[in-house]
């Protein structure tokens, strides 16, 4: 009631003050405008006897002319005396001009709030709108229901070679369901294909089958993989998964960012931007969840009212490349040709898992690029490749350092 009220107000208020703009009668001075008339026929009545006495006009001229100036000085001077003495003469058009202007204003505010407003709308304290964000933390749809509401895909192009391992690596999945490199390999290219429901489901299998051994970052691809499904909405599911993996790792990139995003779609733009923030200053430079954040977060400050100023992402760092210790090395040496290749085999998959879900330097990914060639395995490749090339795209060095092992690849062949 209060907003109607001081809207009301207001609004009547501006209409009035455009009304007694077009209802003065007076010329803009302080005087009423036949004032003016009656010094022009007074100085003309002067001029007409200084023309007489030259003999410009003849006297019978002048004695008509006297008649009519002292006529139309009655009439003027009459409507002076009527102006200071409160008569202000009729002025029909002027008042039906003003109340129309008012009225006008008037629905034309009213009109316009309802189109553009939200009427019915009560009046929200700081209190009041976390109890909303809560309520709807708590209710908001699930994801199957969010799922439900979007738009079927178009059919992507898909070459039929690849199609054909997809369906066979599907068919591989179902007759050894208890394979997890299988169900690992089935949510990555079902994602690659943009079956986000297959792939978040082969990797929520994927996850049981590792039962207390599972990855945070494990964690995060599903809850990913749900997000895509459902079109950038964060559902209570994948909730449930980001806080999982933050409680084992409170510093994951990925886990924040989608929590940011939550918080902004919830209702509380001030935490999700609290979050996006301090994910900025750990940074690193570069990441895949740093350009989003930096794409979003302006938005975000303004719907918490926050004067947003960029952060600088913290650089990288340049610590040495992962490989095996003097340990592994020596035991490596003691190894079957069988199990030394197992152990390339986790090694280079154990990089490639990392590089998708964390991101990390061109040198990580030319040394996944030349591995995998070195496996026989050139078209995963020649993907990683062109993955590390789209991720690196603004950074000439990085993406120098990304084809020259991209041309040793070849150059392997």
């Amino acid at each position: 009631m209060a907003f109607w009220i001081l809207t009301g107000g207001v609004t009547l208020a501006m209409a009035a003050l455009l009304a007694l703009v077009v209802m003065r009668n007076r010329n803009g001075a302080d005087e009423p405008a036949a004032a003016f008339d009656l010094r022009v026929y007074r100085q003309q009545l002067k001029d007409l006897d200084r023309d007489v006495a030259r003999g410009i006009v003849a006297t019978e001229d002048a004695e008509r002319l006297h008649t009519e100036i002292a006529r139309r000085i009655l009439a003027a001077d009459a409507q002076v005396q009527a102006a200071k003495d409160g008569a202000v003469p009729p002025n029909g058009p002027a008042k039906l001009g003003a109340a129309l202007l008012v009225l006008v204003i008037a629905l034309g505010t009213a009109a316009l709030y309802m189109q553009l407003g939200a009427p019915g709308a009560e009046d929200f304290g700081l209190e009041r709108r976390m109890d909303l964000a809560r309520q709807f933390a708590e209710s908001r749809p699930s994801q199957s229901e969010a799922e439900a509401g979007q738009p079927v895909p178009a059919p992507r192009e898909v070459d039929p070679d690849y199609q054909k391992l997809v369906e066979e690596l599907r068919r591989a999945t179902t007759e050894r369901p208890q394979d997890p490199r299988g169900q690992q390999l089935l949510a990555q290219h079902e994602a690659r294909l943009g079956n986000f429901i297959a792939a978040y489901e082969a990797k929520a299998r994927y996850i049981a089958l590792q039962a207390d051994a599972v990855a945070p970052g494990d964690l995060v691809d599903q809850a990913e993989l749900m997000v895509m499904a459902a079109g950038g909405y964060v559902a209570p599911e994948a909730e449930a998964l980001l806080s999982q993996a933050l409680d084992r790792d409170p510093r994951d990139g990925r886990a924040r960012y989608y929590m940011g995003l939550l918080m902004g779609q919830i209702g509380r733009p001030d935490r999700g931007f609290q979050i996006w923030a301090e994910t900025l200053q750990a940074g690193p430079e570069g990441a895949p969840w740093i350009r989003a954040i930096e794409a979003q977060i302006p938005d975000m400050a303004a719907y918490a009212g926050i004067d947003y100023r960029p952060i600088a992402p913290a650089a990288p760092t340049t610590s040495a490349l992962p490989g095996p210790d003097a340990d592994a090395v020596t035991a490596a040496q003691e190894m079957t040709v069988e199990e030394r290749q197992q152990m390339i085999e986790g090694m280079v998959s154990s990089l490639a898992s990392r590089l998708a879900t964390e991101g990390g330097s061109p040198a990580e990914w030319a040394r996944l690029i030349t591995a995998l060639g070195v496996l026989g395995r050139g078209p995963e490749a020649e993907e990683i490749a062109a993955e590390a090339e789209a991720q690196f795209a603004d950074n000439d060095s990085a993406l120098a350092e990304i084809r020259a092992a991209r041309q040793r690849l070849e150059d392997n062949r």
